[in-house]
């Protein structure tokens, strides 16, 4: 822990920049002598601090908040939803305080198990201040799901802060009115770990009370009370003053990053508004593995961390309101995925898939996007391919079936019977994106601003006519709404499942899932009149690749200890050698090889097949003895052609949903990856050494697919939810991307790509984003 002291500017802008801790030492008259890592609230001069034993289920916390506040919290992670709650509000000249749980976005209940003891206790005529030991309070359950909190990594939190006092304030489980404002913010919980001796003098501070002109604290091991005087003077509370927007776009994602940036390029007034935050280190990221400390390499930077985002404590990064993987940081998805970066072929915006003609061969596009974000095969420094194994059996696997290697990128269109190495967003041996290119270039303009921590709640407007954005920052304009300028427009970049949501939240979409927001006490009341619904198939024709994946072992391979220890305890070399130079097995993820092939389904439409090899494997389900460390995996999917279609939605606690799953409901969907599978396997004895494992002989090919559990064949690769179009009957939004019904409404992102493309969508996506800012700006009307 930094022991310096640290002094805090209140500032209403740190609203737009990067919410992080930094180090408090409450000292002075009526101090506790506590060094806290803290997080300062500009909004409404509230302070949040924590300091933590080097090991136990229990911290030390401070609540400093203006007398206006007369009620605050603290969620132990990124969200009310699924984390403990701690709440306090003074009462008379004590503090009131309990554990809370939140299963919805309701009100919360009484948490039973923590401990919770008042250290001290300040109120006087400006701030109440609660110091407080939490015991048992590092992790939960709550209905059903698990949750903790680590010191040891870089966390998220959340406050919240209530200008209306608690139904009953003697009561601690009372209910309270909504807080007049939530955010959340990164926290640096290392530099607030203590060591043990000084984290128990600190727990012997005793108590205090303080009324306004006078403090009294009783010591733990004396009955002597002393009396001191404390006055301070604070601002209270402001709000802060609505600025008018040209453009708001709502998630700083794979196309939300690439909107802004071109906006502002073209001297476009831009507010880019993200609910999470940073993620690379030039984002304002610092969660960075133990190995490497003091290198400013995050788990977003390292590409070799991939697969660690799927087994840690404290997944911050995931979206914990949204059924699926979804990424809410900076960068969306393309901090998170695993990297292969495939070039669109002309086929992903062909008309005969759904796209409007105008769309077709958007090479403009494409180029803009190569010169902004190049891939590369080589992703470590020195130049070297690592971990190779997996890629020379699986190429022995496919080349008798008449499969022939290629550089994937430079051969977009060719996509059938092809292999290669995989292609990646990296430069320097770190992860690139959106990230660390477009989100960079926008920072440097004055007519670009961003916030991160902020939740879109619905659009504001009139019929047709958008007039701003609604969300948590009520301090802003004093109800949270950002205005637009008087020909300004809202782009919703917010996801396949977040821009839905909002758009239910707006009025726009089926009438059944505006019903659910309608009854839902905290966002019905925001809904336009029933007149002016817009009733469009938002979360209808859903798409997404079913995935199957076969694992094998071969004694050549290398499983890479399933790359379970990567996080905490990696291979010494390895770790050494990225961290000294990002070069090794650390500078790619964990695909090896891709290949694609197209087959003809029952109905006689082609769709294609992709599979990805790399070491390891989810899960082994086997009846044969295996050598864990031999294992690799090829997981195969159906892409482009697809027919099946799904259905998502929201909920009653307006979590975004699954309503029906979108593979195999066309029986020639299964018919054709059945096709595949089969004909990728003939060739199995003709490769020495080769098993399949998973499925073993237990079982057939044909069963292996018809049990796969449906939880494991998503691939996270959404589309179509507000699908590109012609028709208002068949589509959200038409060819300019503009929402049917709108004036002023547009979408860009992944839900409007009417059908699978060809490979993992990262790059395809960006190219959307690519191709609409133009056709935005074409338009006739706007800013």
């Amino acid at each position: 822990m930094r022991w310096n002291s640290v002094l805090f500017a209140a500032t209403s802008l740190v609203a737009s920049t990067l919410a992080q801790s930094s180090l408090y030492c409450d000292n002075g008259s009526g101090g506790t002598g506590i060094c806290f890592e803290t997080y300062f609230d500009p909004l409404f001069n509230a302070r949040y601090g924590w300091v933590f034993p080097p090991s136990g289920n229990e911290f030390i916390g401070q609540f400093t908040v203006p007398i206006a506040g007369k009620w605050a919290g603290v969620a132990l992670g990124s969200g009310m939803n699924g984390n403990l709650l701690i709440t306090a509000w003074p009462n008379g000249n004590t503090i009131v305080k309990g554990a809370r749980q939140a299963a919805a976005y309701a009100q919360p209940t009484q948490y039973v198990g923590p401990t919770i003891t008042t250290l001290a206790t300040s109120i006087n005529s400006t701030h109440w201040k609660w110091t407080y030991r939490c015991q048992n309070c590092t992790s939960w359950n709550i209905n059903g799901a698990a949750g903790t909190l680590d010191p040891t990594q870089y966390c998220v939190f959340g406050w919240a802060y209530g200008s209306a006092a608690v139904n009953t304030p003697s009561d601690p489980w009372s209910n309270m009115a909504q807080h007049d404002d939530a955010r959340l913010y990164g926290f640096n919980c290392p530099e607030g770990i203590t060591t043990a001796s000084q984290y128990q003098a600190w727990l012997n501070i005793g108590s205090t009370s303080t009324t306004s002109t006078s403090s009294t604290r009783t010591s733990s091991t004396s009955s002597t009370t002393t009396t001191t005087t404390k006055t301070t003077t604070t601002t209270v509370g402001p709000t802060v003053s609505a600025t008018p927007y040209d453009y708001i776009v709502v998630g700083a994602g794979n196309t939300g990053l690439v909107v802004a940036d071109r906006l502002t390029e073209k001297g476009k007034n831009v507010l880019l508004i993200e609910r999470g935050g940073p993620s690379t280190s030039a984002t304002g990221g610092n969660d960075t593995p133990p190995w490497a400390t003091g290198t400013g390499l995050t788990r977003f930077d390292t590409p070799g961390l991939f697969e660690a985002m799927f087994s840690s404590s404290n997944p911050y990064w995931w979206c914990n309101d949204i059924t699926v993987f979804a990424g809410c940081l900076v960068g969306g998805g393309a901090a998170i995925n695993g990297l292969l970066y495939w070039y669109p072929p002309d086929v992903d915006f062909d008309p005969s898939y759904g796209w409007p003609s105008s769309w077709a061969h958007p090479h403009d596009a494409y180029n803009a996007l190569k010169a902004k974000l190049p891939q590369t095969t080589t992703p470590s420094t020195d130049g070297k391919l690592y971990l190779t194994q997996v890629y020379d059996v699986v190429q022995k696997l496919l080349t008798p079936q008449g499969f022939g290697a290629l550089d994937i990128n430079s051969n977009p269109n060719a996509k059938d019977r092809v292999y290669g190495r995989p292609a990646f967003p990296i430069k320097g041996g770190k992860r690139t994106g959106p990230m660390d290119t477009y989100f960079q270039t926008a920072k440097t303009r004055a007519n670009f601003k961003f916030w991160q921590y902020t939740y879109v709640t619905g659009l504001v407007r009139n019929g047709a006519q958008i007039t701003g954005v609604r969300t948590n920052y009520t301090a802003y304009g004093g109800n949270g709404i950002v205005p637009l300028t008087t020909k300004g427009r809202v782009i919703l970049s917010a996801g396949a499942f977040g821009t839905a949501r909002i758009l239910f939240q707006s009025g726009i979409g089926p009438s059944d899932m505006i019903n659910i927001v309608k009854n839902n006490a905290q966002y019905g009341p925001n809904l336009p009149p029933q007149s002016q619904w817009i009733d469009l198939p938002v979360g209808k024709y859903v798409s997404d690749n079913p995935s199957i994946n076969l694992v094998f072992t071969h004694p050549s391979v290398d499983s890479y200890d399933n790359w379970a220890p990567i996080w905490t305890s990696p291979r010494a070399a390895d770790a050494a050698q990225y961290k000294a130079t990002q070069s090794g097995v650390f500078a790619g993820t964990s695909p090896r090889l891709a290949f694609w092939r197209a087959l003809a389904g029952p109905d006689g439409k082609t769709r294609y097949l992709q599979g990805t090899a790399r070491p390891g494997a989810a899960s082994v389900t086997t009846n044969y003895p295996y050598n864990a460390s031999q294992i690799f995996t090829i997981t195969v999917y159906l892409s482009t052609g697809i027919t099946s279609r799904g259905r998502i939605g929201i909920d009653a606690t307006m979590y975004g949903t699954v309503l029906q799953n979108p593979w195999f409901q066309d029986t020639n969907d299964k018919a054709a990856i059945l096709t595949g599978i089969n004909d990728l396997l003939s060739t199995v004895n003709q490769v020495p050494g080769l098993t399949l494992i998973t499925p073993d002989n237990t079982t057939t090919i044909t069963d292996y697919v018809n049990n796969y559990n449906p939880a494991g064949m998503n691939s996270n690769h959404w589309c179509g939810s507000t699908r590109i179009g012609t028709s208002s009957s068949t589509s959200v939004v038409d060819e300019n991307t503009k929402v049917w019904g709108t004036n002023n409404l547009f979408i860009v992102d992944a839900g409007i790509v009417p059908s699978q493309p060809m490979g993992n969508p990262h790059a395809m996506f960006m190219t959307v984003g690519e191709a609409a800012v133009p056709k935005i700006l074409a338009l006739t009307g706007g800013p």
